[in-house]
Protein backbone atom coordinates (compact mmCIF):
# COMPACT_ATOMS: atom_id res chain seq x y z
CA UNK A 1 0.00 0.00 0.00
CA UNK A 2 1.47 3.37 -1.00
CA UNK A 3 2.41 5.87 1.67
CA UNK A 4 -0.06 8.74 2.01
CA UNK A 5 1.58 12.14 1.60
CA UNK A 6 0.15 15.03 3.60
CA UNK A 7 1.00 18.72 3.70
CA UNK A 8 0.12 20.56 6.91
CA UNK A 9 -0.37 24.28 6.28
CA UNK A 10 -0.57 25.85 9.73
CA UNK A 11 1.08 29.00 11.09
CA UNK A 12 0.71 28.12 14.79
CA UNK A 13 3.82 26.08 15.58
CA UNK A 14 2.28 24.03 18.41
CA UNK A 15 -0.74 23.06 16.31
CA UNK A 16 1.48 22.19 13.33
CA UNK A 17 3.74 20.02 15.49
CA UNK A 18 0.76 18.25 17.05
CA UNK A 19 -0.73 17.48 13.63
CA UNK A 20 2.68 16.42 12.31
CA UNK A 21 3.13 13.95 15.19
CA UNK A 22 -0.41 12.54 14.71
CA UNK A 23 0.07 12.08 10.97
CA UNK A 24 3.56 10.57 11.29
CA UNK A 25 2.32 8.12 13.95
CA UNK A 26 -0.29 6.95 11.46
CA UNK A 27 2.40 6.33 8.83
CA UNK A 28 1.79 9.39 6.64
CA UNK A 29 4.73 11.14 4.99
CA UNK A 30 4.44 14.69 6.35
CA UNK A 31 5.46 18.05 4.90
CA UNK A 32 4.75 21.40 6.56
CA UNK A 33 4.13 24.98 5.48
CA UNK A 34 3.95 27.97 7.82
CA UNK A 35 2.07 30.32 5.48
CA UNK A 36 -0.19 30.24 2.44
CA UNK A 37 2.50 30.98 -0.15
CA UNK A 38 4.65 28.16 1.22
CA UNK A 39 1.60 25.85 1.25
CA UNK A 40 1.11 26.35 -2.50
CA UNK A 41 4.85 25.85 -3.16
CA UNK A 42 5.07 22.65 -1.09
CA UNK A 43 1.85 21.24 -2.59
CA UNK A 44 3.11 21.89 -6.13
CA UNK A 45 6.47 20.29 -5.36
CA UNK A 46 5.34 17.26 -3.32
CA UNK A 47 1.91 16.57 -4.90
CA UNK A 48 0.42 15.26 -1.64
CA UNK A 49 -2.69 13.12 -1.38
CA UNK A 50 -4.15 15.53 1.15
CA UNK A 51 -3.60 19.05 2.44
CA UNK A 52 -4.59 20.03 5.99
CA UNK A 53 -5.18 23.74 5.61
CA UNK A 54 -5.67 26.55 8.09
CA UNK A 55 -7.64 29.53 6.79
CA UNK A 56 -6.06 32.39 8.74
CA UNK A 57 -2.40 32.38 7.71
CA UNK A 58 0.25 34.97 6.84
CA UNK A 59 1.09 35.99 3.25
CA UNK A 60 -1.92 34.18 1.72
CA UNK A 61 -5.12 32.92 3.32
CA UNK A 62 -6.41 29.37 3.06
CA UNK A 63 -9.29 30.24 0.73
CA UNK A 64 -6.78 31.57 -1.82
CA UNK A 65 -4.61 28.46 -1.38
CA UNK A 66 -7.68 26.30 -2.10
CA UNK A 67 -8.63 28.31 -5.17
CA UNK A 68 -5.09 28.26 -6.62
CA UNK A 69 -4.53 24.53 -6.09
CA UNK A 70 -7.98 23.54 -7.38
CA UNK A 71 -7.62 25.67 -10.53
CA UNK A 72 -4.28 24.06 -11.47
CA UNK A 73 -4.59 20.72 -13.33
CA UNK A 74 -1.32 19.57 -11.71
CA UNK A 75 -2.70 20.00 -8.17
CA UNK A 76 -6.49 19.83 -8.51
CA UNK A 77 -6.48 16.16 -7.38
CA UNK A 78 -5.21 17.10 -3.91
CA UNK A 79 -7.90 16.60 -1.25
CA UNK A 80 -8.11 19.64 1.01
CA UNK A 81 -9.34 19.42 4.59
CA UNK A 82 -9.69 22.81 6.21
CA UNK A 83 -8.73 22.82 9.89
CA UNK A 84 -9.57 26.19 11.43
CA UNK A 85 -11.09 27.97 14.40
CA UNK A 86 -13.55 29.67 12.01
CA UNK A 87 -16.83 27.88 12.56
CA UNK A 88 -19.53 30.14 11.16
CA UNK A 89 -21.69 28.64 8.41
CA UNK A 90 -20.46 31.29 5.97
CA UNK A 91 -16.83 30.27 6.60
CA UNK A 92 -17.67 26.62 5.98
CA UNK A 93 -19.62 27.41 2.79
CA UNK A 94 -16.76 29.59 1.49
CA UNK A 95 -14.26 26.76 2.04
CA UNK A 96 -16.41 24.32 0.05
CA UNK A 97 -16.95 26.91 -2.70
CA UNK A 98 -13.17 27.20 -3.05
CA UNK A 99 -12.70 23.43 -3.36
CA UNK A 100 -12.30 22.03 0.15
CA UNK A 101 -13.23 18.36 0.55
CA UNK A 102 -14.11 18.69 4.23
CA UNK A 103 -13.93 21.05 7.22
CA UNK A 104 -12.78 20.46 10.81
CA UNK A 105 -13.18 23.11 13.51
CA UNK A 106 -10.43 23.68 16.10
CA UNK A 107 -10.02 22.50 18.73
CA UNK A 108 -10.54 19.13 17.10
CA UNK A 109 -10.89 15.62 18.44
CA UNK A 110 -8.19 13.44 16.88
CA UNK A 111 -10.54 10.49 16.34
CA UNK A 112 -12.97 12.75 14.46
CA UNK A 113 -10.05 14.13 12.45
CA UNK A 114 -8.94 10.64 11.40
CA UNK A 115 -12.51 9.62 10.53
CA UNK A 116 -12.69 12.73 8.33
CA UNK A 117 -9.36 11.89 6.66
CA UNK A 118 -10.42 8.29 6.06
CA UNK A 119 -13.67 9.52 4.48
CA UNK A 120 -11.92 12.07 2.27
CA UNK A 121 -9.20 9.64 1.16
CA UNK A 122 -11.65 6.82 0.48
CA UNK A 123 -12.19 6.07 -3.23
CA UNK A 124 -15.86 6.91 -2.64
CA UNK A 125 -15.00 10.00 -0.57
CA UNK A 126 -15.89 13.64 -1.24
CA UNK A 127 -14.57 15.18 -4.42
CA UNK A 128 -14.11 11.83 -6.15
Amino acid sequence: MPVIKVVIAEDEFAVAENLKALMAARGYKVFTAADGVQAVEVARKERPDILLLDILMPKMGGYDVCRILKSDPATQHIKIVVITALGRMGDIETAFQHGASDYVIKPFDQEKLFRTLDKVLSPKGPGT
